[in-house]
């Protein structure tokens, strides 16, 4: 006869309902990990899929995601012309909030050469790449949009001619590819309003200072705000050029800072990213360690709740093996069934959660093996107390 079994059988509605509240814990710990390495994969997704060797931003800075980096838009034909180059184009990377699909939303626009430059959407799941060098452009599907939909930007709408998947910046919020003319247009245009009253504000600050009014209205354009920059030049090594000695010809002639895609990626992590992974790992490493704990407590309760039982298998002579496995197997049984219910609620909840939730199979198996020997671990507090039981409290002493 199996004791945990029957025991189990009989108190069977309270078994499930702690499996159920364990599970929900441990749904808590499976989805932590889903956040922390989705964090970790949001926040190089833009690096990992943009198909360039090197990154070359403004000297000094550590762009153009973790800090913003301005350059002439004419800086990619100098980079062009670099031994060792075989392609080099302009990216404007900014971010922006509209009212798209009847809701604010926040969003990256990616602004890129589209005619056969680099920094365009690699994997569209529907529709095609942008084609024209205006007013189309490419959205990722958790904006909402659909093919055909037009999407007033500034003064200008814009149709939506392709539909990404997961394409997301290092906040985890959609991108949007418009061509690079649009991209500078959106980014710098203002309303005609503010633009008159910004004219009036300047032509009043020239004659302020003394110039005539026909002097004021020629210099008026020297202060207004020029598009004519960007945020990165993206290069493309040529066929067995070396990436280190290119990227040091580039910093000494051009007085640009350049980093390899691997070199970005690691200051993305080491930036951006770092606080937020180490938070996410605190509250993921508490929440197991929290978990552990409260399957001790519940295992060592369930003990007690039939501490009479087990002393009265003493009293008729049972052997201690008899008493360690019916504890060790109900631990085992509630982790394990507690384990599989959490799994399963993790799986109905990744399609719906509003981040990106990445599950590495190695992490799900060692937060298994850890739960698992927790559990064991757990349990040897209860066997503990069990077989310092005297027989006597079966009879009342």
């Amino acid at each position: 006869m199996d004791l945990a079994v029957k025991d189990i059988r009989r108190h069977l509605g309270k078994f499930v309902a702690t499996i159920a509240g364990v599970a929900m814990l441990l749904t808590i710990v499976l989805v932590m990990n889903g956040i922390y390495q989705g964090n970790i994969a949001d926040g190089v997704w833009l690096i990992e899929n943009t198909s360039t060797d090197l990154w070359v931003v403004e000297r000094g800075r550590g762009g153009p995601f973790n800090e913003s980096s301005r350059m002439p838009l004419d800086a990619y034909k100098s980079v062009a012309a670099t031994p060792g180059v075989a392609a080099a184009s302009p990216l404007v990377v900014y971010s922006a909030q509209r009212d798209l699909g009847g809701r604010s939303q926040q969003f990256t626009i990616v602004g890129y050469d589209v005619f056969g430059g680099l920094g365009g959407p690699g994997r569209i799941a529907s529709g095609r790449a942008i084609e024209a060098p205006h007013y189309e452009l490419v959205a990722d599907g958790k904006l909402g949009l659909a093919l055909g939909d037009m999407v007033p930007l500034g003064t200008h709408a814009y149709r939506v001619v392709g539909i990404t998947r997961g394409a997301v910046d290092s906040g985890g919020n959609p991108l949007v590819y418009l061509s690079l003319p649009d991209a500078q247009e959106v980014q710098y245009q203002q309303d005609n309003r503010a633009l008159v009253a910004a004219r009036a504000a300047n032509l009043k600050r020239l004659e302020a200072a003394g110039y005539s009014g026909e002097q004021a209205n020629r210099l008026l354009p020297l202060l207004a705000v020029s598009g004519d920059t960007v945020n990165a030049v993206l290069v493309k090594l040529a066929p067995g050029a070396d990436a280190t000695a290119t990227a040091q010809h580039i910093g000494d002639w051009l007085y640009f800072n350049v980093y390899t895609a691997q070199q970005e990626r690691s200051l993305m992590l080491e930036g951006r990213l770092s606080k937020m992974s180490a938070v996410l790992g605190l509250f993921r490493a508490l929440l197991v360690i929290v978990s552990i704990v409260i399957i001790a407590l519940i295992i060592y309760v369930l003990t007690i709740e039939k501490i009479r039982s087990i002393a009265t298998l003493k009293l008729i002579g049972a052997s201690n093996w008899v008493i360690v496995r019916l504890i060790l197997e109900q631990s085992l049984a509630l982790t394990l069934a507690s384990f599989a219910l959490a799994y399963g609620l993790r799986e109905l909840i990744a399609p719906g959660f509003p981040r990106t939730l990445m599950f590495v199979p190695a992490e799900t198996t060692a937060t298994f093996v850890v739960m698992l020997m927790g559990g064991v671990v757990a349990s040897l507090m209860a066997i503990w107390h069990a077989l310092r039981t005297p027989p006597q409290l079966a009879l009342g002493g």
